[in-house]
């Protein structure tokens, strides 16, 4: 028996069971949202399945070999195709919680019944110590490898349906070697290396399409024609175009609509822009789309901007993408931007510079990571890089459809010490949309709006900040990094509407 092999083999199922695991849990959180409650079930559910066939290893008393093979071939089956067959499930049915954490169970329960048949393989092989120590650090050796090659290599380059085919090919490779490696301890290894073989071919066939498929889902789960699809480490990224003209989802999101994105726009950037001191020097944070740029770089006063987004991927698109590229008329190719790749709270924290209007253009709250962004801790770096007549103006999702989460946004700037004047306007792709002007004392108005615009001018920037009854104000928390109270109030609010 060669141990060497039997080595790759425990650092090649370990990768593969935790590939498989994040597969579940990145694509839950892509159709669901909330990463953090996804992954934390996600994996909270896998591991207890690993246990539950840890213990049921128990009974495999006859044939070990031959039931270590076959657990090989179960697993490369459900777990290369768990990501196409819960895209389906999601798009066909109303059964995705039950398809997921069925698979979630299966997949778990079979991958915790590898290691202890292989160690029962191998014990007459080795001493114990030797034996327990030697696997389990080539497992935890499988598990780093798939740790790190899964956001920065797998998912970017090959997607999420093709990375679990790609796994299960693995798996069913695993399967056939060891058909030779235990063909001593098997009855009959002709019968198993035909279905490694028809299974392997099965999953390769399914990764050659995996392309198509992900295309085809894409296609019914998005009302409009998909007509750019790409995976970064941090999001996927949708272009849709149809009778609103295009639109852009990022983890299936909708971020703007061509047709009426610039009523948002212009209601995040000129309340700020015309009450500031000076305008020369901008920062925005997030806004990779270009949009909000575009009507920073209307002012004739500005010298520099500076574009903090987290991935490279929105920033490129938007300094590629045709459509894109005309609608926010080459923004991020104006000598005056500065595009920086990087995380928002990190820019705050490390720089010194200071600004004279701020826009900060995230996305909605809607799990923790972006809720961070949304704390008194970051509000208060951000009050830290204004000037002290300088302005900001903080996206603060619905006052409608999360009506204690955009009072909670408020109430968190003023924790921060931020004078604060709510506003909202009308964006027919989203309904009503909040946002919060902020300054360090109140701010004058020192120039008029520029021309050319299609929302707004004096008497409905004056509107805007009249709220009706069924949006006025609400009680709510400070939101802080220890309490991320506003995820759980903007989770609980949106779910009346989804």
């Amino acid at each position: 028996m060669n141990k060497t092999l039997l080595y790759i083999t425990v650092i090649v199922i370990a990768t593969c069971g935790l590939i498989y695991e994040l597969v579940v849990g990145a694509l839950a959180s892509y159709l669901l949202g909330d990463s953090i409650t996804q992954f934390s079930t996600v994996i909270g559910g896998y591991l207890f399945a690993m246990g539950i066939g840890s213990y049921l290893s128990r009974y495999v008393e006859r044939g070990v070999a031959q039931r270590f093979v076959e657990v090989e071939l179960a697993v490369a089956l459900l777990g290369g195709i768990c990501a196409p067959m819960l895209f389906l499930t999601f798009t066909l049915t109303d059964l995705f919680r039950v398809a997921l954490y069925g698979s979630v169970i299966a997949i778990g329960a079979l991958v915790g019944m590898e290691i202890p048949l292989l160690l029962r393989i191998l014990k007459d092989q080795l001493k114990f110590k030797d034996l327990v120590s030697q696997v389990l650090s080539l497992d935890y050796v499988g598990a780093l490898a798939a740790s790190v090659a899964f956001p920065l290599l797998l998912v970017p380059k090959l997607g999420l349906v093709r990375t679990s085919l790609l796994f299960g090919v693995l798996n069913a490779a695993v399967a056939l070697w060891s058909t030779w490696l235990l063909a001593p301890l098997l009855g009959n290894p002709l019968r198993l290396r035909v279905k490694a073989v028809g299974l392997t071919v099965l999953l390769l066939v399914g990764f050659a399409m995996g392309d198509r498929l992900t295309t085809f889902y894409e296609d019914q789960l998005y009302a409009d024609e998909v007509v750019h699809a790409s995976s970064s480490p941090y999001q996927r990224i949708i272009v849709t175009r149809g009778k609103r003209g295009f639109s852009l989802f990022l983890n299936g999101n909708l971020q703007f609509a061509s047709l009426d994105e610039y009523r948002y726009h212009e209601s995040l950037v000129h309340p700020a822009m015309v009450r500031a001191a000076k305008v020369e020097n901008v920062l925005i944070l997030g806004g990779g789309d270009g949009l909000a740029a575009r009507e920073v770089l209307r002012y004739p006063e500005v010298r520099s901007v500076t574009l903090v987004d987290l991935d490279p991927s929105m920033t490129q698109l938007a300094s590629n993408f045709e459509e894109l590229v005309k609608l926010n008329r080459q923004s991020l190719k104006d000598p005056r931007m500065r595009v920086v790749n990087g995380d928002a709270m990190q820019f705050l924290t490390e720089g010194t510079a200071l600004y004279d209007v701020v826009i900060v253009d995230f996305p909605d709250p809607n799990n923790f990571a972006l809720g961070k962004l949304y704390t008194t801790g970051f509000y208060k770096l951000l009050k830290k890089r204004i000037t002290p007549e300088g302005v900001a103006v903080v996206q603060s999702t619905s006052p409608l459809f999360a009506r204690r989460s955009f009072w909670c946004v408020e109430t968190t700037l003023k924790a921060a010490g931020f004078w604060t004047e709510p506003y909202h306007a009308l964006v027919p792709s989203f309904g009503e949309w909040g946002y919060v002007l902020v300054a360090s004392e109140v701010p004058g108005r020192h120039r008029p709006l520029p021309e050319g615009l299609l929302f707004l001018d004096d008497p409905t920037m004056e509107s805007l900040t009249q709220f009706p009854p069924d949006m006025g104000r609400l009680p709510a928390e400070v939101n802080r990094l220890n309490n991320q109270v506003l995820v759980h109030y903007y989770e609980a609010e949106w779910q009346r509407w989804n």
